[in-house]
């Protein structure tokens, strides 16, 4: 007997018995769900007593954050920990590269079952789960399509979210390993556009005006004119069909565009268009009544499409709500509540007609914030709430600190568990401000670029476009409404908040010269840009010129000394005035390099980068690196003529000069003597005293007809060189 005792003790006294048993991992994540739509958070629109259930049980995090406020982004961010300029997936459109490390595939490794169902937005197939099945892009709402393991698509009838749920149940309750700890990524389509909600919850809210933000109406005056050039407004960018649900012509093309009819209702069956025609028509009818009648202010359709949006918008919510309630009863009757945590969030927020507005993207609260709602039976105390910044990049580390796997240090969030052991207090060394940035320049919605941070009570943005400066004092404006940038009062806030936005930039290794950038917000880079893609289809080249403005001179000032020295050598000009290197990165690999395969590449960029921002010479020589890098990934019979970037400015102290010869000292490390040539030839264009005369650079930068000359005079040696 003595022996079992002892033996028993040192069983449970030993390492399986030290080790806790790890925590299974519910994430529950919609899509465009803002916070100021669920009543935990406050909302005076709706209840969410599902959603409710997690933040009563657990904690509510008020300063949680999205890192790039668009779906694709947002999920990418969350997938490996990273910003978007390191994980690659900047804007919509682009394909997540599957082979990088995710937190799934950190968690298989030490012996988490990962399964994902639902919304995946990502262009590649999932990696890292042990099961999938997710919507094709934006998926569908009625009668959903999903995308198999094995490649093929199978359709399922009924309403995406509650499909979503099922399928979510059905994989917890039959086809998990029930002697493993699991995380399930159920990822809703709710609530994105176009808030096609179910028969259930047609009438919620018929017969009630839902509340008006008190922005609605908002001109945008003090702040950005940026603002004035949107594409998302309920007044003016509301579609008669896809968003408002009537069916037929558009009668008011002056308050509604046309674009598309609404696809849900083509894929309904005839029983599901019949409730849907009876919830909706009567409201159409009356309305188109009334315009015909001239009954109705221009103010008053607003107010119309503001109704009919919220109301379909939070239907949507609805229903996630009710699915949300479901897989909690499952964890609750099943036992496996107490070894659960359960989290909800959603891809960004969303404005639910703030600023007059729909849809995300801009860096002002409603689409910044993200809900964080998180239950940890038995370590967070209920009705925990939390004023901690926190971002979508802590995500994974966080999972991967529950799962006890490594945190990879090339993460770049970090882990929440000592905040959450904390009751959501944050230590002394806890971030003071968030990071955001967002690319999707030129594209839909015709939101700018732009970047910035946030602390506790300010908000600072940087617009490139107009290189302009916007400041919020959260406390005094939380709605947003004025920029106090140019406010002497707040000087130094603006100050300290640049110094924050640079060092912030420095610590994830943000460098605009390598993140590709489009300049297609501007008509005649857009024009320009179009034309030499077609130049580049049609191949038959054996010389090319990439760079800027100096470039594009060719067919200016140097068009004489083109066609001598290079009209009759099939060479082509792909120089875009005011170009950066981050905008020939993005040409390259959108187009401009179309089907030629010249035999050399003349290479010369990075004087922009200097004269507009000053950049620091690390920065574009990396932008200039990763230009190579692209040429020789999709040109690698092709060698480069990489250009010393080109003297400017009045004498050899002039501070631009200086930076681009800081550049060059850098840039010709590139050089390989093989595919990759460095040639500088500045001294060509300078006077012994290092001076620039006017008859070479008739501003001090962009070449005259003889600084042309001069060019190819010293180019035609190393061109004979490498055989042409």
């Amino acid at each position: 007997m003595r022996k079992l005792s002892l033996f028993l003790g040192l069983l449970f006294c030993g390492p399986l018995a030290a080790q806790p048993q790890r925590p299974n991992i519910l994430f529950i994540f919609s899509d465009d769900h803002a916070p100021q739509a669920i009543s935990a958070y406050g909302s005076r629109i709706n209840q969410t007593p599902n959603l409710d259930r997690i933040a009563s049980s657990g904690a509510l995090f008020r300063n949680s954050f999205c890192a790039n406020s668009i779906c694709g982004p947002s999920r990418a961010c969350i997938l490996t920990g990273k910003h978007s300029h390191v994980n690659g997936f900047l804007r919509n459109g682009n394909k997540f590269d599957g082979t990088q490390t995710t937190f799934p595939k950190l968690m298989q490794e030490v012996g988490y079952q990962t399964a994902l169902i639902g919304k995946w937005h990502l262009s590649t197939d999932p990696t890292g789960f042990d099961h999938w099945e997710v919507l094709p892009g934006q998926g569908s709402y009625y009668n959903p399509d999903f995308i198999q393991m094995d490649g093929s698509r199978q359709r399922f009838e009924g309403y995406c979210t509650d499909i979503i749920t099922e399928h979510s149940l059905q994989w917890l309750k039959e086809q998990r390993d029930q002697n493993r700890p699991f995380i399930l990524m159920c990822q809703h389509k709710a609530p994105h556009r176009n808030w096609s909600p179910p028969a259930r919850h047609f009438s919620l809210y018929k017969d009630v005006d839902v509340p008006e933000p008190e922005s609605l109406f908002d001109d945008y005056a003090g702040r950005s004119k940026l603002l004035q050039q949107n594409e998302m407004s309920l007044k003016n960018h509301f579609s008669w069909g896809h968003d408002m649900k009537f069916q037929g012509d558009n009668y008011f093309p002056d308050y509604f565009r046309s674009l598309r009819g609404n696809g849900e209702y083509r894929r309904m069956t005839a029983e599901q268009r019949a409730a849907w025609d009876a919830a909706y028509e009567p409201e159409n009818q009356e309305f188109i009544r009334r315009m015909k009648a001239g009954e109705l202010t221009d103010k008053q359709v607003v107010q119309f499409k503001y109704q009919r949006y919220i109301k379909d918008y939070l239907r949507c919510v609805q229903a996630v709500d009710d699915g949300v309630g479901q897989l909690l009863d499952y964890l609750d009757d099943e036992g496996l509540a107490e070894n659960t945590i359960v989290i909800y969030s959603s891809d960004q927020g969303f404005y639910l007609g703030e600023h007059g507005w729909y849809d995300k993207r801009w860096m002002f609260e409603e689409s910044l914030k993200m809900p964080f709602l998180i239950r940890w039976p038995g370590v967070i105390e209920p009705g925990t709430k939390s004023t901690a910044l926190i971002q979508n990049i802590d995500y994974a580390p966080t999972f991967l600190d529950w799962a006890g796997a490594n945190i990879p240090q090339a993460i770049q969030g970090r882990s929440l568990v000592p905040l959450l052991k904390n009751q959501g207090q944050p230590s002394a060394n806890w971030r003071d401000a968030i990071y955001y940035a967002y690319y999707e320049n030129a594209a839909v919605h015709n939101v700018p670029v732009h970047d910035g941070v946030r602390t506790d009570r300010y908000k600072l943005m940087f617009f490139p476009r107009g290189r302009e400066w916007n400041l919020f004092d959260l406390q005094q404006d939380p709605q947003e409404m004025r920029s106090v940038h140019a406010d002497p009062d707040y000087a130094g806030v603006l100050a300290g908040l640049q110094k924050r936005y640079r060092d912030l930039r420095q610590f994830y290794d943000v460098n605009t010269a390598t993140i590709p950038a489009t300049r297609g917000d501007e008509s005649r880079w857009k024009a320009r840009n179009a034309q030499l893609t077609a130049n580049a289809r049609r191949g038959n080249v054996d010389l090319a010129f990439i760079g800027d403005s100096i470039t594009q001179g060719w067919e200016g000032a140097g068009k004489q000394v083109w066609e001598q020295h290079y009209g009759e050598r099939r060479a082509i000009n792909l120089g875009i005035g005011g170009d950066r290197t981050e905008h020939v990165i993005w040409r390259l690999t959108h187009g401009n390099l179309g089907k030629i395969k010249p035999k050399v590449a003349v290479l010369m960029i990075g004087t922009n980068n200097t004269g507009h921002f000053m950049q620091d010479p690390d920065e574009v020589a990396a932008g200039v690196g990763e230009i190579l890098d692209i040429l020789a990934e999709r040109l690698p019979e092709t060698k480069i003529v990489l250009h010393g970037v080109f003297p400017r400015g009045a004498d050899s102290l002039d501070e631009a000069r200086l930076n681009n010869v800081a550049i060059n000292q850098r840039i010709r490390r590139l050089a390989d003597g093989e595919r990759v040539h460095y040639l500088e030839i500045g001294q060509h264009f300078l006077e012994p005293d290092g001076t620039i005369r006017r008859e070479i650079m008739p501003d001090l930068l962009h070449l005259s007809e003889a600084g042309y000359e001069k060019w190819a005079v010293a180019l035609e040696p190393k061109l004979k060189e490498l055989g042409l």
